[in-house]
């Protein structure tokens, strides 16, 4: 990061490289379009590049300030758009089921992806970056700005908003007891 801070095209093209991937991936559950996904990787290593100065050694890891600069971006791109497509990003490949099983886990998978894009966008961020990103706490709080203890209490309320989704949209305890 100190040599894209003194304009080292060859530096940023290798942190492109190597934390692109994630950057799509956390975008695209954030934002739930495979193309909205793609404009935020790209705005991110635009603000990466133009920016290189604002990120300091000592104040963490460099995949949390990206992880930052991207949540911030997701969450202006979803203000602006109010929409949210249900699914998983398109380079995941599908897992073998019986059919239906397969088709229980997809009706499911569909439920939750709905209920997480109806969840209001702190919210959403809080459930991505926790189960999908898999961040600890901590790390999930700082990509939110957020001290530990209020992303934790934002983590509850989203949880408890996602259960009430889910229940509403006709889940039982029988449906999820078939899921893979």
């Amino acid at each position: 990061m100190a040599a894209v801070t003194r304009g080292d095209a060859l530096a940023f093209r290798q942190l492109v490289d190597r934390h692109a991937p994630a950057v799509y991936r956390y975008a695209y559950r954030v934002v739930g379009r495979a193309s909205e996904a793609e404009d935020v990787v790209q705005d991110v290593f635009v603000k990466v590049w133009t920016r290189a100065g604002d990120w300091r050694e000592g104040q963490g890891a460099l995949g949390g300030w990206l992880r930052r600069v991207t949540t911030n971006l997701c969450i202006d791109r979803k203000r602006r758009s109010r929409r949210m497509v249900a699914g998983d990003p398109p380079d995941r490949p599908d897992a073998a089921a019986p059919v239906d099983e397969a088709v229980n886990a997809s009706r499911l998978a569909k439920v939750a992806a709905r209920a997480v894009a109806q969840l209001p966008e702190r919210q959403r961020a809080a459930i991505v970056l926790t189960y999908f990103e898999e961040l600890p706490n901590a790390g999930a709080a700082d990509a939110m700005q957020m001290n530990v203890k209020a992303f934790e209490s934002l983590l509850v309320r989203a949880r408890t908003a996602l259960a009430k989704l889910v229940v509403a949209a006709g889940v039982t305890a029988d449906d999820l007891g078939s899921a893979p």
